[in-house]
Order: structure tokens, then sequence, then C-alpha cells
């Protein structure tokens, strides 16, 4: 897998996490990385341990040029649906930048309409050093937000599963009912929401 990097100085990442998970928001997060301060061991945030990956954000909010995270709640991802609303998500987060990017390069195979050129890299979180510094971001931040909440609901076991649709997930809606945050519009829920329905 090769890409073309743009020959400008400010190039952007930007990577999602959490289309996948049937609870809380899609977050986005978009780096502009200091070529004068590399950061060691950057890759895709899914091979790396959650400590590995903690001690890297913090190195990346320490030595970045800029970063920025974007999001979109549960009701814009059931309004909308998680394709358009991870672009929203990505729009945002490119939006909060500092320091405006020439270029924009983002983890997959579309891009969202931005105010500068942008190019899709499919990989990209495994060969862009600035979309895996964004993964990264994204994945502490939404991680850290389902810590939250398995705080507030223990019984939901979301430290483990991280809102994705686990065995153990979808029981515990079963038993316990449909939060807020859930996103009614994902298959599982709206099943589990139509059952729970039914036998009222």
């Amino acid at each position: 897998m090769s890409y073309q990097r743009p020959d400008v100085k400010l190039i952007a990442g930007v990577d999602e996490v959490g289309r996948g998970p049937l609870i809380g928001a899609v977050v986005t997060a978009a780096v502009i990385l200091d070529p004068a301060q590399p950061i060691l061991g950057l890759t895709d945030s899914k091979k790396l341990t959650e400590k590995k990956r903690q001690l890297l954000a913090e190195e990346i909010k320490a030595k970045a040029l800029c970063w920025a995270l974007g999001r979109a709640e549960p009701a814009e991802i059931d309004q909308l649906n998680i394709l358009h609303a991870t672009m929203l998500a990505m729009q945002r987060a490119v939006a909060a930048l500092a320091i405006q990017p020439q270029w924009v390069l983002i983890d997959g195979n579309r891009c969202p309409a931005l105010a500068m050129p942008a190019s899709a890299v499919v990989k990209g979180d495994s060969l862009v050093a600035e979309i895996s510094a964004a993964s990264i971001l994204a994945k502490v931040a939404r991680d850290q937000e389902m810590a939250d909440l398995d705080q507030l609901y223990p019984q939901f076991g979301f430290a483990a599963h991280k809102g994705y649709p686990t065995a153990a997930h979808l029981q515990a809606i079963s038993e316990h009912g449909i939060l807020p945050a859930h996103r009614r519009s994902f298959k599982p829920v709206r099943l589990i929401a139509e059952q729970l329905e039914a036998s009222r």
C-alpha cells in the first residue's frame, strides 16, 4: 500500500473511532505533527496496548503543532446515519484546529467536504504518521468516555466491551433497557427496543 504524500508543509491527519459501537458519540481527531519533534512508535491505535496508547496520546498532545477532537452525538448518528455523522465529526475536528492545514489526509476511502484539499488513504492509520496520531487521540478520548459511562452504569460493562455489540452488551440492554446514549437507529438496539415495546 502506498500513497502520494502532498508536497506541502502543514498536513493534518484525520481518523475516527466508534463507528461500530451501539452507544456514544463517534469521535474523530485531527493532528498536525511537528517535523522538528518526531514521535516514535506511531501506528494504528488498535495495534497498541492501552498503556502505550495513553503514553503516546500525551506525547502527541505535547509535541504536535496542533490537534483537535471532533464528535457526532448519538442523536446526530440516528438522524444522519453513521457514515454522514462520521464525516460531520471529521469536519468538526479539522475546523477546530488552531492552525489551518494546507492539506488533509483522511483514513479510509472517502473524504468529507473541507475548506482545503484532502485525500483519503486506505489503511492510513498504519501508513501516515499524522493519521496514526489522530487514531490514537480519538481512541483514547472515546475509551475514556466509555470508562465514564461504565462508572454511571456498571451493570452494562462498558469498560470491557467499549460499547461494541458483544453478547454481554446485548444481554445488558435486554435486561436493563436502552440508555439515552444508545444509538436507536442501529439494528441490535432497534430490535431490542421493538421487543421491549411488544412485551409491555
